[in-house]
């Protein structure tokens, strides 16, 4: 301890030493030396000039119990609050509901039966001197404010105007009541208030009754209360006429006048139908003149006119009251009529209604037409018992001129009366009708918001905050597998700054499946795809009623499914016109298959679309066999496949040369030609046009085909997609292995329309849709569509169709018609021997060596090295089978063997080499 004192007395010595130094200016300096101490001395002794005292302790003490307890309580709010924002919506709609009753039953108790205590008198200070003598009216209008909310919770927007009309009509009555009793002041008392308008009367009334006296005063406050009566009842003045009369006819005061009018315009139709039915004119006197055809527009014209358009709405019905005698004429009359015979059945007579709105050809029977129109619920197609042979030419036949050959049927549920091709046959004395769309199941109704993107939003916000990132999400849409959130940038932020933030994103929201799009097409926004946690299911059925309602009556529009935005996805395969379907397994390709075969089903007659369904699984089509839209039974051999491409290359060649030969650039075109009688056979021609089904070509697996024949198969489907769009011919091709060896660029290169489901890399996302995405997909039906002409793909969730549906619609097919196949599609065994084991898999190559040696007259070994470009090996064993089957003779050493055939013998040595019969 006596060390620290000694160190402390040490420096003023050496303070001391160098004030010395300097002799003459010692005692200058020593003088402020001495004050400066006195001066730090005096600065001490004011620093604590706010001596603490007993009272400023207290007030720190209360302030700081005061502010615990204010932190302590908003805490509690805070959180209180914090649970109330993650409640569901529609809990906290239902608990104002509860909480306006439990309201409306407390002044009730206080107004009716006069309720006694401190609630008592609340209620008759609060709605007895606010509403005076309208106080009994207060819970009953309480309750069904309650009522509406509990009803009618998803219409929140009607809250403002309902509120406002309200208002309105009370002040405006309260008002007239005050002003009925006698105006009562202030000084009158407050009861002389209350029996009359109360506070709210007083308010209104008193002002205007001083500014311009009752009789002005009473008209605003009737129009005020008119004002608020239209509000709440959200209809317009010009309006009221018209409410007022439907007022009239739901008490039963005023008939409908819709009903008078109504059988005015059907006897007019009617009588109007019969003065011009009774004259039979002759056919073709009044033939509409050709029009003149436009190239350009043709084909974009045709798919708009489309023929087949037959909605399932029930056609109206003519009285079936009417007397017998009428119908006796009208079958008369009908039977007199020249018309059209369906499947070339010879004319008979008629006995059928004339209806109106029953589709006759292309035109609808808005006035009578020379062929009469047949009632679909009493007449029925009989079948023809001779069925006429197939013809040479690949399209169906034109039936023959006539009378519809109609039996009468006891009434059964409405169909449709399309004619059909030829070559289908019907399987009992019905017509085809469509599926119902209610063998389709409904889904429930999608969601808006729900708390756990409210949790999202947050996450996000939390992200850009941390990163000090001038960024704010502005909203979001959601969709039944993902949500997109939009994000706005502030000025001078690059989108970059975003997009470097994706795991930082995908850690905050707990999901490893983001996916951000800059910028969202359309929006000056980015978009972030955050996955949904209750994934939503989207059924078929849905959507074909969305196209039901928009009476879209394309037969080849399908339905895909519901995008991120929560619209429903749907495209017509005739604008795609080709499309590629690749996803890994489990990804939800085959449910996307069978929406599009059940799409197709539910929508067109086989008319209008035919199909070929190759099917190398062997499992995934089966439920379709037999369907009457097939034109060859389900392929699941892919040597038969690549056969079945072969004839669809030479169908489109056929159908071209109609085309060129008709001068027409698209098959609609032609079809309506040959339906209007434009288009016909040269004279002297015994061929009978007919028009041309669309033809569907759905490729289940396209890898195992170009594993078997990968030329063959490659060489078909570049020629149809290169080719087959205005033939009316479209390819839809699947496959879970989309590599570039099954995939090629010529097949991509001619398939604009992509479909792409979850993959296991990136490289298989860009061979599908030459840009990355799809590997950030979750499966099950979550798929990214790029159809022709877009930039960008959208992100959808694919439609779902149960196998119990599928069943339901394949046997309502079933039931009105067979399948009638082309046998020239397959070449079956009958037609086509076996291979001779010998030769195996060398066919193709055998048959190059003996064209080049039959051509070139010279057979050498040598040769078919250079020429076929193989091995010696594989050249002499081409040279023993030539000689096995006398093509080539016997060895000579090293000269070159004899040909034994000629050049015109060459298509018989070809076709015993491929074993085909003779003949």
């Amino acid at each position: 301890m006596a060390s620290r004192p000694s160190a402390a007395k040490k420096p003023p010595p050496a303070k001391k030493a160098a004030a010395k130094a300097p002799a003459k200016k010692a005692a200058a300096k020593k003088a402020p030396a001495k004050k400066a101490p006195a001066r730090k001395a005096a600065a001490r002794k004011v620093a604590p000039r706010p001596a603490p005292s007993p009272t400023g302790g207290i007030y720190r003490l209360v302030r700081a119990v005061w502010l615990g307890v204010a932190h302590a309580v908003g805490a509690v709010f805070r959180g209180i609050g914090q649970g109330a924002k993650n409640l569901d919506p529609a809990h906290r709609k239902d608990g104002v509901a509860l909480l306006l009753l439990g309201i409306a039953l407390i002044v009730a108790a206080g107004t009716w039966a006069d309720l006694k205590g401190p609630v008592g008198d609340l209620v008759e200070i609060l709605v007895t001197g606010a509403f005076g003598r309208l106080d009994l009216l207060v819970p009953i209008l309480l309750a069904v404010i309650a009522v509406r909310f509990i009803r009618h919770p998803e219409k929140p927007e009607a809250n403002g105007r309902i509120g406002i009309g309200l208002s309105a009509l009370v002040i405006g009555v309260l008002g007239q009541i005050h002003v009925a009793c006698g105006s009562p002041a202030r000084g009158d008392g407050m009861q002389a208030i209350r029996d009359a308008g109360g506070l709210i009367g007083w308010a209104v009334a008193t002002p205007l009754s001083y500014a311009m006296g009752d009789v002005l005063a009473v008209p605003l406050l009737v129009l005020l209360t008119v004002f608020g009566l239209l509000v709440v009842t959200a209809t317009p003045v010009n309006a009221i006429p018209q409410r007022l009369r439907l007022l009239g006819v739901r008490l039963g005061i005023v008939r409908d006048p819709a009903e008078d009018e109504f059988d005015f315009a059907d006897d007019e139709r009617y009588e109007e139908q019969w003065r011009e039915a009774l004259p039979a004119r002759p056919r073709g006197r009044r033939a509409p003149a050709p029009e003149a055809y436009d190239p350009d527009s043709a084909e974009q014209e045709a798919l708009t006119r489309r023929r087949g358009r037959r909605r399932r709405s029930a056609v109206p019905q003519p009285d079936m009251d009417r007397p017998r005698d009428a119908v006796d004429v009208a079958a008369a009359a009908a039977a007199a009529l020249d018309g059209a015979v369906l499947h070339g059945m010879p004319p008979s007579p008629v006995v059928a209604d004339l209806t109106q709105g029953v589709r006759v050809g292309d035109q609808e029977a808005t006035t009578p037409t020379p062929v009469p129109a047949a009632r679909p619920q009493q007449d029925k197609l009989k079948k023809d018992s001779k069925p006429k042979p197939e013809q040479d030419e690949p399209g169906p036949q034109k039936p023959r001129a006539g009378v519809r050959d109609l039996t009468k049927a006891p009434p059964s549920k409405p169909r449709d009366l399309p004619p059909r091709a030829e070559q289908l046959q019907l399987s009992g004395d019905i017509t085809y009708s469509l599926p119902s769309l209610d063998l389709l199941e409904r889904g429930g109704p999608g969601k808006a918001r729900s708390a756990a993107n409210d949790l999202i939003v947050e996450s996000l916000t939390t992200v850009f905050t941390e990163f000090k990132v001038d960024a704010s999400v502005t909203g979001f849409t959601r969709g039944p597998t993902v949500t997109r959130y939009e994000v706005e940038l502030g000025p001078a932020v690059k989108v970059e700054r975003i997009t470097a933030l994706t795991k930082n994103i995908a850690y905050a929201v707990a999901s490893p499946d983001v996916r951000i799009i800059s910028p969202i097409p359309g929006k000056s926004a980015v978009g972030i795809e955050i996955p949904n946690t209750d994934r939503e299911m989207v059924n078929l059925g849905d959507v074909l009623r969305l196209a039901e309602s928009a009476e879209d009556d394309d037969p080849m529009l399908v339905a895909f499914g519901k995008d991120v935005e929560g619209g429903y996805v749907m495209h017509s395969l005739a604008k795609m016109p080709h499309m590629l379907v690749a996803g890994a397994t489990g990804s939800g390709k085959s449910s996307c298959i069978n929406c599009l075969i059940t799409s197709i089903m539910m929508r067109a007659t086989p008319e209008d679309v035919r199909m070929i369904l190759v099917d190398p699984k062997r499992v995934e089509l089966t439920a379709y066999e037999g369907i009457p839209h097939l034109i060859t039974p389900i392929i699941t051999n892919p040597k038969r496949a690549a056969e079945a491409l072969q004839w669809v290359v030479r169908e489109m060649d056929l159908r071209y040369d109609d085309l060129a030969a008709y001068g027409y650039r698209h098959i609609d075109d032609f079809n309506k030609a040959v339906r209007e009688g434009k288009a016909k056979p040269p004279e002297g021609s015994e061929r009978e046009l007919q028009p041309y089904p669309y033809l569907l070509v759905i490729v289940d697996e396209l890898a195992d085909l170009m594993m078997v024949a990968p030329r063959d198969v490659e060489d078909a489907i570049v020629r149809i997609t290169q080719l087959a769009r205005a033939a009316g011919i479209h390819l839809v091709l699947a496959t879970q292995r989309p590599s570039v060896d099954v995939v090629t660029g010529l097949i991509k290169a001619n398939v604009p329309s992509r479909l792409a489901f979850a993959t296991s890399s990136l490289a298989d996302s860009r061979v599908i849709l030459d840009q990355p995405g799809a590997e950030k997909l979750i499966g099950k039906g979550d798929g990214l569509f790029l159809p022709m002409g877009a930039n960008k793909p959208t992100r959808m969730q694919g439609a779902f169709v149960t196998e119990e549906e599928i069943a339901g619609v394949v046997q309502h097919c079933k039931d009105q018609m067979t399948p009638v196949f082309r046998d020239d599609v397959v070449v079956g065994t009958k037609q086509k021997k076996e291979i001779d084991e010998d030769i195996g898999d060398d066919l193709d190559l055998l048959c190059q060596a003996a064209e080049l040696v039959v051509s070139t007259q010279f057979g050498s070994t040598s040769m078919l090295q250079r020429k076929l470009r193989v091995g010696f090996a594989k050249a002499g064993r081409l040279m023993d089978l030539m000689e096995s089957r006398n093509i080539v003779g016997p060895s000579e050493g090293s000269k070159a063997r004899d040909v034994l055939v000629k050049p015109d013998e060459l298509d018989g040595v070809l076709a015993l080499i491929r074993g085909e019969s003779e003949g």
